[in-house]
């Protein structure tokens, strides 16, 4: 097993060596090589294809559970992964093997020919061709960034198109104003087949109508009816997903396969599985650092997430004796930090700040405290990981949040021994 772990790292590697000079969004470059491997994004199982801000993975998760309680067999495409780069390519229902991961990852090496091609559309081509060879009855692609130029955007057509709640992000690629993000992720919207829309801002919604006018299809949005229609017990925690569940019914009863019925939606919601989602971390090596308090971790890195993890502590200090919530925090210097924590402040709230291991957009934990203060909680950069537990604690944490960062997640995942299945 250690050896084709190793074969895995080995071959995601050799990619590097063909990452094109520029950083310009195209699907030129993975057209070319698709053709090469016999156009397989041309011949999948029926696609529900994902795109947005903020409850991409929440949604597809959802999405995943319902249609397995159907009995039908699930292909899932998501990025990025937590632990292992196997998380992102799940085929019929199981994380796909080293084995196979190595397989298909060495045949696109083969298609390149020296080509340019970045390191996310050669595994999104690995990624087709599983998806193309092994038979299975719906496939859930999610956008890696954006929707337009994103590599999963090569397909042709879709079940469903799928548009999770729009906020800031990703600025420096998809625009600086909820329109143009808007109208980016719209793009993968596709002639004559139908689109489903979370709930969204008024200059979101305007974008995707008109997206949608110009390509000739028809969304359909969310609305307080359809999330009033979804009872507990959810899977997922916090408020937020009772609309991502919905989102994910919607979307399921818009492809209109005859297996999804309200039994296996309802068994979807309660069994939906999707990790660092204010997820309560098990017994293991970071929560003893806690000293016995309850640990919840959650990837969310921008204004959005942060609204909905502060309605989710709000929901658990109603649940159970209230406690005093401190924040282990991380995040890449790409993200708006200051608006992050501003939709967390709270009185007593305090952050520890520390940095993402091993990843040269990190912020340094002086600039991320600075920015937590900016956003108005009280902030202490710490040196480490192990030391911001520390410091939380000592500080009269009895619920720590460790939050901020999907790689800052993964590195807790993995140092928990709570690995993805």
């Amino acid at each position: 097993m250690i050896d084709l772990e190793l074969a895995v790292d080995a071959a995601l590697k050799r990619f590097e060596r063909f990452n094109p000079t520029d950083r310009v969004l195209t699907l030129d470059r993975l057209l070319v090589v698709l053709e090469t491997l016999g156009n397989p994004h041309l011949d999948l199982p029926p696609t529900i294809h994902v795109a947005g801000t903020n409850g991409k993975g929440s949604t597809t998760a959802f999405m995943r559970a319902m249609a397995e309680a159907a009995g039908l067999k699930v292909h899932v495409s998501t990025s990025p992964h937590l632990v292992r780069f196997n998380e992102r390519i799940r085929l019929a229902g199981e994380l796909i093997s080293d084995a196979e991961l190595v397989k298909y990852l060495d045949r696109v090496e083969q298609a390149l020919e020296g080509r340019d091609i970045t390191h996310f559309e050669a595994t999104q081509a690995a990624a087709f061709l599983a998806f193309h060879e092994v038979p299975a009855d719906l496939l859930i692609l999610e956008v890696g960034l954006g929707g337009r130029y994103d590599a999963s955007n090569v397909i042709e057509k879709s079940a469903v198109s799928v548009i999770t709640p729009i906020d800031f992000d990703h600025m420096q690629f998809l625009g600086n104003t909820i329109e143009k993000i808007a109208s980016d992720k719209a793009g993968i919207l596709k002639p004559g087949c139908p689109g489903v829309s979370a709930i969204q801002r008024p200059e979101a919604r305007s974008s995707i109508e008109a997206e949608a006018l110009k390509v000739g299809t028809e969304v359909s949005f969310l609305t307080p009816e359809d999330v009033a229609a979804i009872f507990p017990p959810l899977g997922l925690a916090g408020k937020h997903q009772f609309s991502n569940a919905a989102l994910a019914a919607k979307a399921l009863r818009q492809w209109g396969h005859p297996a999804i019925d309200d039994r296996a939606i309802l068994t979807g919601c309660a069994t939906a599985n999707w990790p660092a989602r204010m997820q309560r971390l098990s017994d293991g090596p970071v929560t003893a650092m806690a000293g016995g308090h309850p640990v919840w971790l959650d990837g969310g890195h921008n204004p959005h997430a942060a609204r909905a993890i502060s309605e989710t502590l709000d929901d658990l200090d109603r649940e159970e004796p209230a406690r005093r919530t401190m924040l282990v925090s991380a995040m890449l210097a790409t993200k708006d930090a200051a608006g992050f924590f501003s939709e967390l402040a709270r009185p007593g709230l305090k952050v520890f700040t520390t940095e993402v291991v091993d990843n040269e957009f990190t912020a340094s934990a002086e600039d991320l405290a600075e920015a937590a203060r900016e956003g108005g909680v009280e902030a202490t950069a710490c040196p480490s990981f192990e030391a911001a537990m520390k410091a939380a604690l000592e500080a009269g944490a009895e619920r720590i949040l460790i939050c901020g960062s999907l790689y800052l997640a993964g590195d807790v995942l993995r140092q928990n021994g709570d690995l993805p299945k």
